[in-house]
């Protein structure tokens, strides 16, 4: 795969967006699973289904419509729960199902044969564009952007969000501006591993990297690099057995967390077995 990264296009635009990808995974990632957001993400991201179909119906560019509809569920998820009186799974399982149900809708009246959306469910890192790659570009240094500038906020509004609201934080703001960055990480992750297997690229760096530091900023960096190993060992795996990317990043991801938490929990077994012997003594 090294020579043939040096010859063919593709596959450098396949291993920059995966670097890209890792990024943004690394940085909202923990930020979405310490704040037990995970299902509210996915929410988001299969309603951003409805703005492929609409991209394809209107004739632009899939991806924006993609990011349209994602911040669109973004914020009318963030305004419901806010106001409260309906529970918040009821609200993420309707726009989940508004946004599949509508892109089914726009791609079937869509005039002549049927678009291929295979690659925006289930992903096709190798299948990236240029134009691809310039929005992952500006999405990726957004997210970037935010994070860095924003960090002691986001760091005291994920610990202690009574205690940044009591110092003056403004926390609707950062529970909006987080469902934003969710949103814009959605459509980075789009053409890595798919709308249906985005929720399992964005969790796993960030759990594994839970597990293993407890400071913020450690988390992220963490993240970030295993999301850097198992995209780029994922897209290496795909391309020399000639397997969807996709699903092979999200399998490696998936494996790599199971197996770091039977570590953890062997080696915790290991550390009370050895606290009780000390105590028996």
């Amino acid at each position: 795969m090294i020579d043939a990264l040096f010859e063919y296009q593709f596959l450098q635009n396949a291993l920059i967006c995966s670097v890209l990808a890792s990024v943004v995974c690394g940085l909202i990632g923990v930020i979405i699973v310490e704040k037990k957001l995970v299902m509210l993400s996915g929410g988001i991201a299969h309603t951003s289904y409805g703005g492929v179909g609409l991209g394809y119906l209107a004739g632009f560019e899939p991806i924006i419509g993609a990011f349209l509809f994602s911040v669109l569920a973004a914020f009318g998820i963030g305004a419901i729960n806010r106001r409260g009186g309906t529970r918040s799974d009821v609200v993420i399982g309707l726009f989940w199902s508004l946004g599949m149900a509508l892109g089914t809708l726009f791609i079937a009246l869509t005039p002549g044969y049927p678009p291929e959306i295979t690659s925006y469910l289930f992903g096709s890192i190798l299948s990236v564009t240029t134009t691809d790659l310039w929005l992952t570009t500006v999405f990726t240094a957004v997210v970037l952007l935010v994070i860095v500038m924003l960090f002691n906020h986001w760091k005291a509004y994920l610990f202690d969000e009574e205690f940044a609201a009591i110092i003056g934080m403004r926390t609707a703001v950062l529970d909006y501006l987080l469902l934003v960055l969710v949103a814009l990480t959605v459509v980075v992750l789009i053409r890595v591993a798919g709308i249906i297997l985005v929720l399992a690229l964005l969790t796993a760096p960030a759990a594994i990297a839970g597990m293993l530091f407890p400071r913020l900023k450690q988390r992220m960096a963490a993240a970030v690099a295993i999301g850097c190993v198992l995209c780029v060992a994922g897209l290496w795996i795909s391309y020399s057995l000639d397997i969807a990317s996709g699903a092979c990043i999200v399998i490696l991801s998936v494996s790599c967390y199971f197996a770091c938490r039977a570590a953890r929990a062997a080696y915790l077994r290991r550390k009370r077995k050895k606290a009780g012997r000390r105590a028996e003594v």
